[in-house]
């Protein structure tokens, strides 16, 4: 089984998401999740 980088995976989203020019609010409104949880996938802390 792999276990996925969380800082690594963090940081490819964040990089994705000012890219498209979105704030954390707006993508965690596309993904239908809060701001926290995009906030805590980008810093590495989480993954759900």
């Amino acid at each position: 089984m792999y276990e996925l980088d969380k800082a690594a995976f963090g940081h490819f989203l964040a990089q994705l998401r000012r890219e498209k020019g979105m704030t954390q609010k707006e993508l965690a409104a596309t993904l239908y999740v809060s701001d926290k949880a995009v906030s805590k996938w980008e810093r590495g802390e989480s993954l759900t």
